[in-house]
């Protein structure tokens, strides 16, 4: 199995999850109950939205299910193994994380501003003047 190409956004809904993943929606929100390191946030109205992280490791229980055909309980133990053995990764310097936050928030009011029922009070250029 080719490893699919993980658009750049920092956050994904359910159905680009399921189709990046290769696995029906249903599937994905039962993973969630047996792997605990995928823990999707939820908006408003309880729809998840995925972290990139959280597709990358739901493409790795993909690859270690289907394609290396382990257990639910095999691959949790693999998972836990790979999370000992990675290294943690270097701080980030204080641009590059603000950066990271700035994009995390914009893409995150983006998503806010698709959401129906949410009242819109001001755009966002309004906040960015103040």
């Amino acid at each position: 199995m080719s490893e699919p190409e993980l658009p750049d956004k920092l956050y994904f809904k359910i159905g680009e999850v399921a189709k990046i993943v290769g696995v029906k929606p249903y599937v994905l929100r039962y993973w969630e109950t047996e792997f605990s390191v995928v823990r999707p946030g939820k908006t408003r109205s309880s729809h998840r939205l995925y972290r990139r992280r959280d597709v990358e490791t739901l493409l790795e229980i993909r690859r270690l299910l289907y394609g290396e055909r382990y257990t639910i309980e095999g691959a949790k133990r693999r998972l836990r193994e790979l999370g000992r053995a990675s290294a943690p990764p270097p701080a980030p310097a204080v641009d590059d994380l603000r950066g990271r936050v700035r994009n995390e928030l914009l893409e995150l009011f983006r998503l806010l501003e698709e959401e129906p029922g949410i009242p819109r009070q001001l755009s966002f250029s309004d906040r960015r003047s103040r």
